[in-house]
C-alpha cells in the first residue's frame, strides 16, 4: 500500500483521481507512488510551482505526452498559470525543437480550454524583427557571459557565423526576453531540458554554469534534478550529476 505521506502529496496534485494502473499494476504503482511522492518529495525544498514547472519542460523532452498531460493539471491544480505553462512549452522551442513540442503545444490548449481558458492568452513578446538581436546578444552575455560569447562568435569558423546569429537573435532574442517567467527561472527549466534529453552534457556543463551566473546555486540545481528521477530514470539523472559536478566543484572547490 502507498504510505500515507505518498497519498497526502498525490491527492494534493490529482485530487479526487482513481489510478487505473494502481489495479491493473498495483505492486509498480506502489513503488512509484511510494518513491516519487514520498521518497523523493522528502528531499523536495523547490516550490511546488517550480517543482511543477521543471517536470513540465522534463517530460517534454523525454517526449511523454500521456505523462505531461497528467502533470499539467497537477501544475495547475497547484497555482501554475496557464500564461507559465505556455511559456514552459515556447521555452522548450529553442532546446528540443518546434517538431517535439507541436504535439505538446496541442495538448496543453486541450486541457486549458477544458478549464475555460480562452486562447490566444495575452502575449509576452518583448522584441520585434528590429530589436530582436540586439536585446538577445544582451540576455545572452548576461546568462553565458560576455566574454564567453564574444569568445565563441569570434572564433566561429566563417562558415559557422549564421548560426550564432540565429543563437543570438532566435534562442535569446525570441525566447529568453519573454515576459510571464524570470530569467532564472527560464535557465532551470533549460537544466531540466537539458538533462532529460541526454546526448547534451556539453550543453548542460553550459547552463550549469549559466545557472549559476544568473544565480540558481549547485543545491538549487540538485534539488531539481533530484525531483526529475522518477521521470527520467537513473541514467540520465548520473550523467547529469556528473555535469553538476564536474562544473560547480570543480569552479568552487
Amino acid at each position: 500500500m502507498p504510505t500515507e505521506n505518498a497519498r497526502r502529496n498525490h491527492d494534493a496534485l490529482f485530487p479526487g483521481h482513481v489510478s487505473t494502473l494502481a489495479k491493473t499494476d498495483p505492486e509498480l504503482i506502489e513503488y512509484f507512488d511510494n518513491f516519487a511522492f514520498d521518497e523523493v518529495l522528502a528531499h523536495d525544498d523547490l516550490d511546488p510551482r517550480l517543482r511543477l514547472m521543471t517536470q513540465l519542460a522534463s517530460l517534454i523532452a523525454c517526449q511523454a505526452l500521456g505523462g505531461y498531460r497528467v502533470m499539467l493539471g497537477a501544475a495547475l491544480t497547484v497555482g501554475v498559470t496557464a500564461v507559465e505553462a505556455k511559456e514552459v512549452l515556447y521555452q522548450a522551442v529553442p532546446y528540443v525543437g518546434m517538431a517535439k513540442v507541436f504535439d505538446f503545444l496541442h495538448a496543453t490548449n486541450d486541457v486549458l480550454a477544458e478549464r475555460g481558458v480562452e486562447l490566444p492568452l495575452p502575449g509576452q513578446s518583448t522584441t520585434d524583427p528590429v530589436t530582436r538581436m540586439r536585446e538577445g546578444l544582451a540576455v545572452q552575455k548576461r546568462i553565458v557571459g560576455a566574454q564567453a560569447v564574444d569568445a565563441m562568435r569570434s572564433n566561429a569558423p566563417e562558415d559557422e557565423k549564421h548560426i550564432h546569429q540565429y543563437l543570438a537573435g532566435n534562442c535569446f532574442g525570441d525566447h529568453l526576453t519573454r515576459t510571464g517567467i524570470d530569467v532564472p527561472t527560464r535557465e532551470l527549466l533549460t537544466f531540466a531540458m537539458l538533462a532529460s534529453l541526454g546526448g547534451c552534457e556539453p550543453q548542460l556543463a553550459g547552463h550549469v554554469r549559466a545557472n549559476l551566473n544568473v544565480g540558481n546555486d549547485r543545491a538549487l540545481l540538485l534539488d531539481v534534478l533530484t525531483q526529475l528521477i522518477p521521470y527520467i530514470g537513473y541514467p540520465r539523472t548520473l550523467n547529469a550529476l556528473r555535469v553538476l559536478d564536474q562544473t560547480t566543484l570543480k569552479e568552487n572547490p
